[in-house]
């Protein structure tokens, strides 16, 4: 004989939240929904308090809440507060028997549906149904929309259809063994570009080497290049190696190009010319295998036409140049980058910091971010590091609250679009009639009417307001 099934841990279930007055119907919702975790609330600021602590998929709210239950006063401050706290949260409205002005005011407020009283549980029921399938399915289109695309380079997090072609050129780069420019602003990644450029191809088992050109003083940078001698000049106590002679065999990244001395920019032109390179104070001139990466945020084109950059130089450094785009113009990955490095920062410094409030994704999102990348990773370390609250604010990045219109992320609105929409292509689907339509839709006739008449569409799709004509042609086409 077969053990039975175990039975699903209430954690495991939907959450479904009642707000309702009544406890004679409380106990009746309990029963009539096995499948789902229910939790109850009396008041409008219960209800706000579950839906803040528990995020239910969906709830069953009746219109008539204390102070004011005879009204509905209460019931639509309820839902306000719900859009606002809880917008993924699927909405039920429970109105009077024919009271259907409230019913439309409630879905034009933001619910997802109405039921009339005396409460049809089966018809209910179905409601609910389809409210949580909805709810999966924008769950999973948003966790879908919020995973980066596959990007080809370790440590670049990016959504992005720029950035991912840069990563594609940088791979197939990789295994030429050709001289590279990356153009870019500071903080854009440039560094860990150039060490893709090392790992994905037939050096990575040797040296990469790295030297900023603009962070090193003029006289020391010749003997942090190229090395010297014994006794070259005054304090040279020993022979040391240049950057280039380590990087034999490897990977040679000379970062801010545009930075280095028109002296030196002879002598590196000839480096590259031979692959020799010769120490300060030495005679003898070294063969060394080096593939050079270089890298600026300055015009190096621009610099050359004013003189301040040798053009044969120039040239030498680019046969292949990579363009690597500001975060400003790199769509959703601002976002992308902000959560990657939060996820990052809360787990390295064990705090219990979780998302974003509101007027930081709007801070986020209209920051200019002159720094690029490397600033939005100091803010973001900084703010889990300082945030006192579980959500960091606009404030604790040290941003301006943004100013974005944030009408392309109100779930409402965006709702409201897509429900217009495809009631438009069911219509067209069914050739206007309703019944139809309903079916396609999985959803009753009144249920019908009520989106028609709350879009202002008539039975044909059109913009032209629904009622009675929409009856009428129903009852023809039947």
């Amino acid at each position: 004989m077969n053990a039975p099934l175990p039975k699903p841990s209430p954690k495991l279930l939907p959450k479904l939240l009642i707000i309702e007055d009544d406890i004679g119907l409380c106990s009746q919702y309990r029963w009539a929904f096995p499948s789902c975790q229910v939790l109850f609330a009396h008041t409008r600021l219960q209800a706000l308090a579950v839906a803040q602590k528990e995020r239910p998929a969906v709830a069953i709210m009746d219109l008539g809440l204390p102070p004011d239950p005879d009204g509905v006063s209460e019931g639509f401050a309820t839902l306000d507060g719900l859009a606002r706290q809880a917008p993924n949260t699927k909405v039920i409205v429970a109105t009077s028997h024919g009271d259907r002005a409230h019913a439309l005011r409630a879905i034009a407020a933001g619910a997802y549906d109405f039921c009339e009283k005396p409460i049809d549980i089966g018809m209910l029921g179905t409601i609910v149904a389809r409210s949580l399938r909805l709810r999966t399915l924008e769950d999973e289109n948003r966790r879908l929309s919020e995973m980066p695309s596959p990007s080809p380079i370790k440590h670049i997090v990016t959504g992005d259809a720029g950035m991912l072609k840069v990563c594609r050129d940088i791979e197939k780069l990789a295994a030429a063994n050709v001289s590279a420019l990356l153009l870019g602003e500071s903080g854009t990644g440039k560094e860990a570009l150039a060490r893709a450029l090392h790992d994905l191809g037939p050096r990575a088992s040797q040296p990469f080497v790295a030297i900023n050109c603009g962070a090193i003083p003029e006289a020391l940078l010749e003997s942090e290049l190229f090395g010297h001698e014994r006794g070259a000049f005054t304090g040279a106590v020993k022979q040391t190696l240049g950057k280039i002679e380590l990087a034999h065999k490897g990977t040679l990244f000379l970062d801010e190009i545009g930075d280095l001395p028109q002296q030196l920019q002879v002598k590196l032109l000839r480096f590259l010319q031979d692959q020799r390179v010769e120490r300060i104070g030495g005679r003898q001139p070294i063969q060394v295998d080096v593939r050079v990466v270089s890298a600026t945020n300055q015009v190096l084109q621009d610099q050359v036409d004013q003189g301040r950059f040798r053009g044969d130089l120039f040239y030498r450094l680019n046969p292949i140049t990579v363009r690597i785009p500001p975060l400003r113009d790199r769509g959703g990955d601002k976002l992308l980058l902000a959560r990657h490095f939060l996820a990052q920062y809360a787990q390295e410094f064990a705090r219990p910091v979780r998302g974003f409030s509101d007027d930081a994704l709007a801070a986020l999102a209209a920051h200019s971010w002159p720094g690029n990348i490397r600033e939005l990773e100091n803010r973001m370390k900084r703010a889990v590091l300082m945030s006192e609250q579980r959500m960091i604010s606009a404030a604790d990045l040290e941003l301006t609250p943004g100013t974005e219109d944030m009408m392309g992320y109100d779930l409402r609105t965006a709702r409201s679009r897509a429900e217009r929409d495809v009631v438009q292509r069911a219509l067209a689907r069914s050739n206007g009639t309703l019944a139809t339509a309903a079916r396609l839709l999985g959803i009753s006739r009144p249920t019908l009417y009520t989106l028609l008449e709350a879009h202002g569409l008539s039975a044909d799709g059109s913009g032209v307001p629904a009622g009675e004509d929409a009856a009428a042609h129903d009852a023809l086409t039947e």
